[in-house]
């Protein structure tokens, strides 16, 4: 499985960014895709994940984008998005997606969780 996240850029604070990321070969072998975020002399920090699971589909957010950010995946493009609003300068970091193989009722929080990576794209939110 290869990852490719798209979508990163430079906004004010209290703007809006769309990150993308496609997912391409094996896909029929995940479960579950995230969004992870790692800022400078931090530890990697998850932000949202979805998966599938028990017959339903399950979201998880981190307490500290709940309410501005939304994540959501379109299984027939194999691509999922994390829609950010009321982005703050602490909002800035790398930001990576992540495929996990495993299916859950709720998704994992933990990076070990997840299998797959995508390069990571660049979210800088200036005051």
């Amino acid at each position: 499985v290869q990852l490719q996240a798209s979508g990163g850029g430079s906004v004010q604070a209290g703007g809006s960014l769309r990150l993308s990321c496609a997912a391409s070969g094996r896909t029929f072998s995940i479960y579950g895709m995230g969004w992870f975020r790692r800022a400078p002399g931090k530890e990697r920090e998850f932000i949202a994940a979805i998966t599938r699971g028990g017959g339903r589909i399950s979201y998880a957010y981190a307490d500290s984008v709940k309410g501005r950010f939304t994540i959501s995946r379109d299984s027939a493009k194999n691509t999922i998005d994390l829609q950010m609003n009321s982005l703050k300068p602490e909002d800035t970091a790398v930001y990576y997606c992540a495929a996990d193989p495993y299916s859950r009722v709720v998704p994992s929080t933990t990076p070990t969780a997840y299998n797959y990576w995508g390069q990571g794209t660049q979210v800088t939110v200036s005051s």
